[in-house]
C-alpha cells in the first residue's frame, strides 16, 4: 500500500512536471486570420474592396464588443455574414482587436498618386460614331458583381453588344455624359473607370481615392467629382482625360476632416451637393465659373464694395456650407433639386432641407432606416409624390413633396432596396431584398398604391432592382445570385419575355433613362 502511494506520487509529480513545462496553446493569429476570412471582401491592405475600409478611420461606431458581434453574428442588411460557426471566441476577440490596429502607414492619396495611377488604353480608338446598329440611347448597362463585368445589352433586341471587365467591387451608379456617349464607372477601392458606349471600347481608369463611395457627373459633362472615405477628400477629375483637376479636403467648419458619404449632381443648380458623414454640414460645390461669392458665416453688408463678412469662395469649385442639425446620409432630390430629404443616423425620421435658403424645413417620420437614394417620384391622383422602401421594415413610405407629409403606407414582405418605374408605366415595382421573402418583386399600382401582383421567377433565390427600357415597354429584373439571370417582362402584363444567364447582375442602367432624369429612376 505504502508503495502503491509512493508509485501515484511519483506520477502526479511527473504529470505537474510535464503541464508545467508543456507550451501554452498558441495565441491566434490575427493576421492570419484577417487574410483567411476578410481580405477577399476587404482587400489585404484593409482598405476596402467589396466591403468597406476595415480601419480605425472607418470604424469609430464600431468597437469592442460591438466589433465582436458584428464578426459572430454578421451586419442586417448588409453582404456581411456571420463567422461565429467558423471562428473561436478567441479569433474572434483577436480578430477585433486587430482590426482596430491603427495600419503601419496610411498610402499619401493626393493629385501626384492619383496622376501616377492613370492608365490609357493603348488600343483605344474613338468611333465617330456608334459601331452597332442598335440605338444608342436605349443601351442598357448591366453590372455583373460576380466576376466583375458590365454587359452592354441592346435595350431592343436584348442581344449582348459587348462584355468588359471592371475593377473589382463596383460601387455606386455608373454615370453617362450628358449625350450618352461615355460611361464612368467606380469601385469601391477607389478606380474609376471610362468606357466609350459607342466604340465598345474602354478609355482608360484612374485611381482617385483609397476607400470611396460613388460619383456624380456635373451638368456639363466636364468634371467628375469622386467621394471618397479614405482619404478625407472629394477628387475632382476632367472627363476628358481622367486628370486629377483638384481635391478637395473636406474639413468641417469645426476644423475635423469628414469622410463624404456620397456625391450627387444637381444639374439645375449647376452643382455637386456633398453629404458629409462626421459632420452636421451639407456641402455644395459650383461647377458653374460664375458662382458664387459663398460667405462661411454671417454677412453684414452686401453693398457694393462693402462687403463685411469673413473669406468668400467664389468660381469653379467654390464651396457652400449648409449647417444643419446632425449628419445626414441617403440623399432623395425633389426633380426640380431645390429640396433634398437625408435620413438622420438613427435611421428613424427623415429631414427636409430646402437648398435655396440653406436650412432643414421639415422632418418627416420614417422608422426603419428609409433608403432614401432609391427614392422615386410618380404622379398619383393629380399630387406629386415619392416614395422610398426601407432597410429594416417591410414598407414602403409614399410622401407628398408639396406639403412633406406621409400620404400612404404600403406593407410589402419584407425591408426592399430599390423602386423602379418609368413615366409609361402604370405600375412601381419593389423588391424584398432582405429575409426570407427575398425572392418576390412587388409590383404596385402608381394611382390606388395597392400591390396588384406579386412575381416570384426563382424560388429561393434572390430577385432584385428593376430597370425599364427607354420607351418603358419593358422591364429588367435581376436573379442576384452567381448563377444568376437578367429577367426581361413585358411591364404591360408582367409575362415573363425573355431569361438571359448572366453572374450574379446587380443594377442596370438605361442609357436614356439616366441622361434625361427619368422619373421612375434614382439619381
Amino acid at each position: 500500500m505504502n508503495s502503491f502511494k509512493a508509485a501515484t506520487t511519483v506520477l502526479l509529480a511527473l504529470a505537474a512536471g510535464l503541464c508545467a513545462i508543456a507550451p501554452a496553446r498558441a495565441e491566434p493569429d490575427a493576421a492570419a486570420l484577417y487574410r483567411e476570412h476578410c481580405a477577399e471582401c476587404h482587400a489585404e491592405s484593409r482598405l476596402g474592396g467589396i466591403g468597406p475600409a476595415l480601419i480605425p478611420e472607418t470604424l469609430t461606431r464600431i468597437r469592442g464588443p460591438v466589433m465582436e458581434e458584428v464578426i459572430t453574428h454578421g451586419r442586417p442588411a448588409t453582404q456581411m455574414e456571420g463567422f461565429g460557426d467558423v471562428l473561436k471566441k478567441d479569433e474572434i476577440a483577436a480578430l477585433a482587436a486587430y482590426l482596430q490596429t491603427p495600419l503601419a502607414e496610411i498610402p499619401a492619396w493626393g493629385p501626384d498618386e492619383i496622376a501616377a495611377s492613370r492608365e490609357m488604353a493603348g488600343d483605344y480608338t474613338p468611333a465617330p460614331a456608334p459601331v452597332f446598329s442598335a440605338d444608342p440611347m436605349n443601351v442598357t448597362l448591366v453590372v455583373e458583381t460576380g466576376d466583375h463585368h458590365v454587359s452592354v445589352l441592346d435595350g431592343d433586341s436584348f442581344d449582348v453588344l459587348d462584355r468588359f471587365a471592371t475593377p473589382f467591387a463596383v460601387h455606386g451608379g455608373p454615370k453617362f455624359s450628358p449625350d450618352g456617349h461615355f460611361v464612368f464607372i467606380m469601385s469601391r477601392d477607389g478606380w474609376v473607370q471610362k468606357y466609350d458606349v459607342w466604340s465598345l471600347k474602354e478609355v482608360g481608369r484612374v485611381r482617385a481615392g483609397l476607400n470611396s463611395r460613388n460619383i456624380a457627373m456635373s451638368h456639363d459633362g466636364r468634371w467628375l467629382a469622386v467621394a471618397n472615405y479614405l482619404p478625407r477628400t472629394l477628387t475632382i477629375l476632367s472627363t476628358a482625360d481622367l486628370s486629377v483637376v483638384k481635391v478637395v479636403d473636406v474639413v468641417a467648419r469645426n476644423g475635423e476632416k469628414s469622410r463624404v458619404s456620397a456625391v450627387y449632381q444637381a444639374p439645375q443648380r449647376k452643382s455637386f451637393i456633398l453629404a458629409l458623414k462626421d459632420a452636421p454640414e451639407i456641402w455644395e460645390i459650383a461647377t458653374d465659373p460664375a458662382a458664387g461669392p459663398f460667405h462661411d458665416g454671417f454677412v453684414h453688408s452686401y453693398e457694393a464694395g462693402m462687403t463685411e463678412a469673413l473669406a468668400a469662395e467664389k468660381g469653379l469649385f467654390a464651396r457652400r456650407r449648409i449647417a444643419i442639425e446632425e449628419p445626414l446620409d441617403d440623399f432623395f432630390f425633389t426633380p426640380d433639386y431645390r429640396n433634398l430629404i437625408g435620413t438622420n443616423r438613427a435611421g428613424d425620421r427623415g429631414v427636409v432641407v430646402n437648398l435655396d435658403v440653406g436650412r432643414e424645413i421639415a422632418t418627416l417620420p420614417l422608422p426603419g432606416m428609409p433608403h432614401l437614394g432609391s427614392g422615386i417620384v410618380w404622379t398619383s391622383k393629380g399630387r406629386r409624390v415619392m416614395a422610398t422602401p426601407h432597410l429594416r421594415e417591410g414598407v414602403i413610405s409614399v410622401i407628398d413633396i408639396d406639403d412633406w407629409t406621409v400620404v400612404a403606407t404600403i406593407k410589402t414582405g419584407g425591408p426592399g432596396f430599390f423602386l423602379r418605374s418609368h413615366e409609361n408605366t402604370p405600375y412601381v415595382w419593389a423588391d424584398v431584398f432582405f429575409g426570407p421573402n427575398r425572392d418576390v418583386m412587388h409590383v404596385i399600382d402608381k394611382e390606388t398604391l395597392k400591390i396588384v401582383k406579386t412575381l416570384k421567377p426563382v424560388p429561393g433565390a434572390t430577385v432584385a432592382h428593376t430597370e425599364f427600357t427607354r420607351d418603358g415597354r419593358y422591364a429588367l429584373v435581376s436573379v442576384w445570385e452567381d448563377d444568376g439571370a437578367l429577367l426581361v417582362y413585358d411591364a404591360r402584363t408582367l409575362e415573363e419575355v425573355r431569361r438571359l444567364p448572366m453572374k450574379k447582375p446587380s443594377g442596370k442602367y438605361n442609357v436614356w433613362n439616366k441622361i434625361t432624369f427619368s422619373d421612375g429612376t434614382s439619381h
